[in-house]
């Protein structure tokens, strides 16, 4: 009898969750960045086992010079042990490809926000059930092997995307370097990363209670990064074994040897063991910040729109507005009121000089109008609602 009072029986949970995400099904969206011929039409192929440019059309030299960076998606189901996935990718024909390379980023800047804009106004409609996801949760940039590290392309397209998705860098067609050359590639273009300040995809570390194994392949795919691939589709024989690779005049360079490329690597980092961690931080980190833009652009419209009105209606303002209306004018009538008294403060403690270097008393009143201002502006959000 003890032995049945001690088991209540939420330990089934996991199981419960297992059960419901494997019936819904899993989403991801994943986005290829990199000029024509690097390969990565091939590394996708290589990577998810299938054929999706087999309608692809090469375009000639001439109409590259006015060619702009376009945005093709195909997507595909997967299923692998009654799991399914919905894979889906977005290539970027054209990226690169022009004379003037100046606007290049844009087209991709754009989709991302779209995504994000689309799954926002999904989210505040009134049916949130079936919301589907079409965010992009990884960002494979393609790096050419050539040259010394980061081209002034690379570090503008960088810059304007390391802040909406995650980035992945990657050095196409590494079998075309020797192994000295690929490590100083590698360190060279970490230290272009590192000055510039641009924030690539980081792994999350490791819990304390993970066995060593996995431990060690979570430091060895950190190590990787940027990941030297190669990809192919052709299937040969070498030494009575079929492999995937690429035949050479003086051997045959095989695609999933970790001696010849990191696309194993890749591989599982992107599929087996960090493609959540990649949703969870579009969703947390990339989408909230879009998040929090979007509705701090919407109260400035609704600020500037109240404001607008009181000018036009002059002194017949009061009786026009709504209820609703003049409660918030009154809670921003407030939150200057407290600013003042802020600033009339740090103006007070200034005079007596109670104010120490670095992070002091002023920081303090700093931080306490800061989380004034944030506590007044969700009362406000809390007010309108129940009105």
């Amino acid at each position: 009898m003890s032995g049945d009072r001690d088991y209540i029986g939420f330990a089934t949970l996991p199981e419960q969750v297992h059960r419901k995400s494997v019936k819904r099904g899993f989403e991801f969206t994943l986005m290829v960045l990199g000029e024509s011929g690097l390969g990565k039409s091939t590394l996708i192929n290589s990577l998810f086992l299938g054929d999706l440019y087999k309608d692809r059309r090469i375009l000639d030299a001439a109409e590259r010079i006015e060619k702009t960076t376009t945005i093709e998606k195909k997507t595909m189901d997967i299923e692998e042990r009654g799991v399914r996935l919905r894979l889906t990718i977005v290539d970027t024909p054209g990226f690169g490809d022009a004379v003037n390379c100046e606007d290049t980023w844009k087209a991709c800047s754009a989709y991302i926000d779209e995504q994000f804009r689309q799954y926002f106004t999904d989210e505040s409609g009134l049916n949130r059930k079936n919301i589907q996801d079409n965010r992009v949760h990884c960002c494979l940039y393609f790096i050419p092997p050539y040259g010394h590290g980061l081209r002034q392309i690379d570090l503008e397209v960088l810059k304007r995307l390391h802040r909406k998705v995650n980035v992945v860098p990657v050095i196409a067609k590494a079998d075309t370097l020797t192994t000295y050359e690929v490590k100083k590639l590698k360190e060279r273009i970490l230290t272009d990363i590192e000055e510039h300040e641009i924030q690539i995809y980081q792994f999350p570390d490791c819990d304390s209670d993970e066995d060593e194994e996995f431990k060690q392949q979570d430091k060895e795919l950190k190590a990787c990064i940027p990941f030297a691939v190669v990809g192919s589709s052709t299937v040969l024989e070498v030494a009575g074994k079929k492999v995937r690779g690429r035949q050479y005049p003086w051997g045959v360079v095989e695609v999933e040897n970790p001696k010849h490329s990191d696309f194993v690597k890749l591989r599982t980092m992107l599929i087996s063991t960090h493609m959540q961690d990649l949703k969870d931080v579009t969703q947390d980190v990339h989408y909230e910040n879009f998040r929090a833009q979007c509705i701090s652009q919407i109260s400035q419209q609704a600020i500037r729109e109240r404001s607008k009105l009181k000018r036009d209606s002059g002194p017949h303002f009061e009786n026009s507005i709504s209820d609703t209306d003049r409660l918030l004018l009154q809670k921003d009538e407030e939150i200057r009121r407290m600013q003042d008294m802020l600033a009339q403060m740090q103006e007070k403690l200034k005079a007596t000089g109670q104010v120490g270097p670095g992070i002091g008393l002023r920081g303090r009143v700093g931080s306490l109008g800061n989380d004034l201002d944030a506590t007044d502006v969700e009362k406000k959000r809390n007010s309108i609602i129940d009105v």
